[in-house]
């Protein structure tokens, strides 16, 4: 680890030295033209040099630096491109050391010690036009998919700070999570909307920034609220209706028509024969949606976490690595990146120490979705002398209420009762009570069954083809889909390579 962060930092030094200062290119006409291309053109030359802004012709990349707020030595680099898909605009990053070591606070070095307000964004070209509107600000590292507790001492001297971290609901969300990690007294948050977009689009509009602000939501509130408080985010979930329904599944499409989407705050509950496949399928779905960016936490007592490490690896990959083991590391690298992160219990556990446990990593890692597998692992010596379905329900009323209190999805699997062979699982084969199930059949059929939906969608039955060589139930057509997206990232990484730097899109 000490020789990759060595690496990373001679890598960083060579890139920065190779990258030219934006704001003092030997052509004015090639400043403006990059300027416009990242939608900075309102963002002065003074701006760029105290923020020590650079671009690397190469790669037509900006180039942000990470300071060490004690020494002003160079610890690390971001580096963002632009690609232009007909009339949308994608922001492609690549950060020196790697993203789960990148601990940068943007703008860090402009900070006074006097300073107490602070406006805290999840993109540097955010804090670029607060710092031109004259309000302090920082970046983010990750944007809106974590605060790492490593950052947390830099806020400390703050007594007010409020979090604008984007224009859409992800966003949102992501600052009231954060405002926790930093206690809500002293936080308050900018509600996303058209008169209150992000601060850059903001600079670009001329609207009023000392207003905006004044606006700002506090993170506390009462117990009791009125619809005029509430009336612009319902507004928002009306006019945000996709982003409403939750991070869709590409290797699942049929699961999209059924559920909508993955969503934060929300209980699901997966069921399904002994030896029909819940641990094999609930991998690959839950791989689905770390692959887009979702902090995922795996709680296995069944298998342990080498064996399930191994299955996901080889979804991951779509292929038995044991009969290719030369293409190991390079798949191995590739899964190590995700934000995918596994308990080290084994067996019977206690409820409290995992919920515990799950709060560690929530707070940790900013994790939005826990695998739980299973539930029978948490009925052991507590409950020997309570009735089994009020113990179950105690269990599953601790999960949703962890669910609900952390904005994060718990994704739990049953056994279910013993059934006919024949006879398909209805929502009686689970005991107890639970907000939504996914049911599988079998034998000799697989297929998905929603039995219960709380949420805006419908229930239901479809298919599932299960591949031995990559342990996999996606159909052939979600297959094909996505190998043509991992086609399509390689082919973009790869031309960024061939620039000097690696891209990845911004979340």
């Amino acid at each position: 680890m000490e020789e990759d962060m060595r690496q990373a930092s001679e890598d960083a030094r060579c890139i920065w030295d190779r990258a030219l200062p934006l704001w003092e290119l030997l052509d004015e006409e090639e400043t403006n033209k990059t300027k416009a291309m990242f939608g900075i053109s309102l963002v002065s030359n003074a701006t760029l040099k105290r923020f020590g802004v650079r671009y690397l012709r190469t790669a037509k990349s900006l180039v942000f630096p990470w300071f060490s707020p004690r020494n002003a030595t160079l610890k690390g680099l971001k580096l963002v491109r632009v690609e232009k898909k007909g009339n949308t605009i994608a922001y492609l990053e690549e950060t020196l050391p790697r993203i789960d070591s990148y601990h940068n606070l943007f703008g860090l070095p402009l900070i006074g010690c006097r300073d107490t307000e602070l406006v805290l964004t999840g993109w540097e070209l955010d804090a670029l036009a607060l710092h031109q509107a004259g309000v302090a600000s920082l970046a983010l590292p990750r944007g809106t998919t974590c605060l790492p507790p490593a950052l947390l001492p830099y806020l400390e001297q703050f007594k007010r700070i409020t979090l604008w971290l984007g224009e859409d609901l992800r966003s949102w969300e992501a600052a009231k999570l954060f405002a926790r990690k930093l206690s809500l007294k002293r936080c308050s948050l900018v509600r996303p909307g058209n008169l209150q977009p992000r601060p850059l689009e903001a600079l670009n509009q001329g609207l009023n920034f000392t207003k905006i602000l004044r606006a700002a939501l506090p993170a506390s509130h009462k117990s009791i609220i009125s619809f005029r408080q509430l009336r612009e985010e319902v507004f928002g979930e009306l006019a945000n209706t996709e982003q409403v329904a939750g991070i869709k599944w590409v290797r699942f499409p049929e699961l999209n028509k059924l559920l909508k989407g993955h969503r934060r705050g929300e209980l699901t509950v997966f069921t399904g024969p002994t030896g029909s496949g819940k641990t094999t399928f609930i991998s690959e779905y839950a791989l689905d949606l770390c692959m887009q960016g979702v902090c995922t936490l795996w709680g296995s007592f069944e298998i342990n976490n080498v064996r399930l490490a191994k299955i996901m690896l080889t979804q991951f990959a779509g292929r038995r690595l044991e009969d290719q083991l030369e293409l190991y590391d390079e798949w191995a690298d590739r899964f190590e990146n995700l934000p995918l992160y596994f308990m080290t219990f084994h067996g019977q556990q206690n409820i409290k120490t995992v919920i515990d446990t799950m709060q560690h990593a929530v707070y940790m890692y900013d994790i939005s979705h826990v695998i739980i597998d299973n539930l029978q692992f948490m009925m052991g010596q507590d409950h020997l002398s309570v009735d089994r379905l009020i113990a179950q329900d105690y269990v599953v009323g601790a999960f949703r209420k962890f669910a609900t209190d952390n904005n994060c999805h718990i994704t739990l699997v049953i056994h279910p009762r013993k059934e006919d062979d024949e006879k398909e699982l209805q929502t009686a084969s689970i005991f107890g009570s639970a907000k939504e199930r996914k049911l599988t059949s079998g034998p000799g059929k697989r297929f998905l069954q929603v039995s219960k939906n709380r949420f805006d969608g419908d229930v239901g039955i479809f298919p599932l083809e299960f591949s031995k060589t990559s342990l996999t139930f996606s159909s052939s057509k979600s297959k094909s889909r996505l190998k043509k997206v991992k086609e399509e990232k390689e082919l973009l990484a790869k031309k960024a390579l061939e620039g000097g730097v690696g891209a990845s899109k911004k979340p």
